[in-house]
This record gives C-alpha cells, sequence and structure tokens, in this order.
C-alpha cells in the first residue's frame, strides 16, 4: 500500500467509494451523490492547507487502485476556529479490516500538524463504531455524543464528537 497526495485522476475512484455510503451507508450524512465535476472541485479544494490522500494498492486483478482515502476539511467557517479542522477517513468495503484506516488517519494526521493545525475533530455516526475505535486508537477523545442530529434512510442517527489535540 501507498500513501500520497490526491490527484485529480482519482476523482472517480475517489467518488465511487464516497458515493456507495452516501447511498448505502450511515457513515456520512449526505443525501445526494456526488457528480465527477463535483468530486473534482473536491479535490481542487484539498490541494492546499487541508490536504486530501489516498491510499492505493493493488485491487481486483493486481491493478493498481484507490482503497481509500482521508481528509482534513474546516471546522467551522469563522476565523476563530483556523486551527481546528475536521478529519474523515473511508475505506472501500472490499478492503476493510486490513488497517487501511489507521494508516490514512495516522498520515492525514500527520500533515495536519505539519499544516500547523492545533486540534483535530471527528464527528462520526453513532452507528460506525469501527470508526469510534479506530479514532480512540489514534489518540482521540471522547467529547460528547448529540442525539438523534441525523436521519438517514429512515433512520435517527446519533453523532459521536471526538477531539485531538496535535
Amino acid at each position: 500500500m501507498q500513501l500520497r497526495l490526491v490527484q485529480l485522476e482519482d476523482a472517480e475512484a475517489v467518488r465511487a467509494i464516497y458515493n456507495r455510503e452516501v447511498a448505502e451507508g450511515l457513515n456520512t450524512f449526505d443525501l445526494e451523490v456526488r457528480s465527477l465535476a463535483d468530486q473534482r472541485e473536491w479535490i481542487a479544494r484539498h490541494q492546499g492547507a487541508h490536504p486530501a490522500i489516498v491510499a492505493t494498492g493493488p485491487g481486483a486483478g493486481g491493478v493498481e487502485e484507490v482503497l481509500g482515502f482521508a481528509v482534513v476539511s474546516p471546522y467551522r467557517d469563522r476565523a476563530a476556529y483556523a486551527t481546528t479542522v475536521e478529519d474523515s477517513v473511508y475505506v472501500h468495503h472490499g478492503h476493510r479490516g486490513r488497517g487501511l484506516g489507521r494508516a490514512l488517519l495516522e498520515e492525514i494526521l500527520r500533515l495536519a500538524g505539519d499544516h500547523g493545525f492545533h486540534a483535530v475533530m471527528a464527528r462520526i455516526s453513532g452507528e460506525n463504531t469501527g470508526s469510534v475505535r479506530l479514532h480512540q486508537a489514534c489518540g482521540f477523545e471522547l467529547v460528547g455524543v448529540e442525539r438523534e442530529v441525523g436521519r438517514k434512510h429512515g433512520r435517527w442517527l446519533d453523532v459521536v464528537a471526538m477531539q485531538r489535540m496535535l
């Protein structure tokens, strides 16, 4: 597996991983799938201080493919929050349980520190216990739980808020 900054050529692969979660999962609260143009704009926004990375490796038939991605995004739009970011980590459903999520999270945290950020927030669907455990293993602490703040696939969803200082 290789970790590197996301490139425009990764747009379709990243979009496919993300859109599966939008359409079928509870790991994002987005309800509308991304178009290829939307994904390319997202990549363009994550070329500077708020980086996105991909994990690549052999996929089906040994062909190199994007196996997952991670990103840090602005936490809030008011200026006082400028040194705080929010992380997101997504791993292709066929490649989970192999340490990719941890490698992606550790690398995006390193990059966030290199970019001068002070705190990283994680806002995780209460259904996603694997992500909660991953964040705990990488030094995040529970801040709180927001009860039934989202609704998707006919279900009320909690958000687990976690934080790590860099």
